[in-house]
């Protein structure tokens, strides 16, 4: 049976960041992609708020400049899903794509998390071409346009706020007939003037051309739809973390996100550590999940060193 000293699952920036310093540490890293190689950042198309590109990037072309860079250090990438994982007993009895059994001393969990969408054909046709599910991301390219927002919840009060901060007019699509966000962040959206709050309104089709997204049509607590003429379309209704595989086999919160020890990234089971969105349900950034991938593969290191000592 196949050993594997570090086993990381998931292509992400935590994963590929976790990869790299765990390839430098010589602890013989095995990347499996997941459904999603290269994760969120992949639907992504430019990104101006990684580190160390100063022109920005596409986030395919960064994901595959992280890919490189933990390959040039040793690590092995393979295509290919996780479909379980026995946490019993180290090493963990892991299996791939229902079929490949291996052991595994050591996990990093990198698996991220999805936003959630509202599963119309016209949003997922217009991803990445005006349509986003993180403000703080890509608001920043429609500066000074009107764009919207779908959801009633604090974090889209507070996607609609910073985008009212740099857009001319944000639209606050609510599909019930009040805010479900805390009063802090209801005042918030009240105290921005170009904030157009339509309550009782639910998204019928994203409107676009070849250049990207033009409106947005919506409907009305009355039956009655209309179009609104918007640059960009926000979904700010919430994401799942992608941590199935795990469910009843470490500790979680009720949302599903992977707990964590304070400061460190070891989960409820020794010797599996967790980096990213999978156990990041608030700052959700590319640049944060990367942080956490190196403090994962410096903890696994650390874990696989104790373990030395004591033989």
């Amino acid at each position: 049976m196949e050993k594997i000293k570090c086993l990381i699952i998931g292509s992400g920036p935590a994963g590929f960041t976790a990869a790299i310093y765990a390839a430098r540490a010589d602890l013989q890293p095995i990347v499996y992609e997941g459904i999603e190689a290269g994760g969120q950042l992949t639907t992504t198309t430019d990104i101006d708020n990684f580190p160390g590109y100063p022109e920005g990037v596409n986030g395919r072309t960064l994901m595959d400049d992280l890919r490189r860079q933990a390959e040039r250090f040793g690590t092995v990438v393979r295509a290919g899903i996780i479909t379980d994982v026995d946490t019993s007993s180290r090493p963990f009895r892991v299996t791939a794509d229902n079929e490949h059994l291996f052991e595994a001393e050591t996990i990093i969990v990198a698996t991220g998390a999805s936003a959630k969408y509202l599963g119309l054909p016209s949003e997922q046709h217009f991803r990445g071409m005006g349509v986003s599910a993180c403000a703080t991301c890509d608001g920043f390219f429609y500066r000074k346009q009107d764009v919207a927002v779908v959801g009633g919840g604090d974090t889209a009060c507070e996607e609609a706020t910073y985008l009212a901060s740099i857009c001319r007019k944000v639209y606050l699509i609510v599909r019930k007939p009040y805010l479900r966000a805390s009063k802090a962040m209801q005042e918030r959206v009240a105290a921005m003037s170009n904030i157009e709050v339509l309550f009782e309104h639910n998204t019928v089709e994203v409107l676009g051309d070849d250049d990207g997204v033009t409106g947005v049509r919506v409907r009305n607590g009355e039956g009655k739809e209309y179009d609104i003429d918007i640059a960009g379309f926000f979904l700010a209704i919430g994401h799942h973390p992608n941590t199935e595989l795990f469910a009843g086999k470490l500790e979680m919160d009720e949302a599903g996100y992977i707990i964590t020890a304070p400061d460190s990234s070891r989960t409820s089971v020794e010797g599996i550590f967790a980096a990213g969105d999978c156990r990041d349900s608030h700052y959700r950034q590319a640049i944060v999940a990367a942080g956490s991938g190196c403090i994962a593969a410096l903890d696994c290191e650390r874990f696989l060193a104790a373990q030395k000592a004591k033989q």
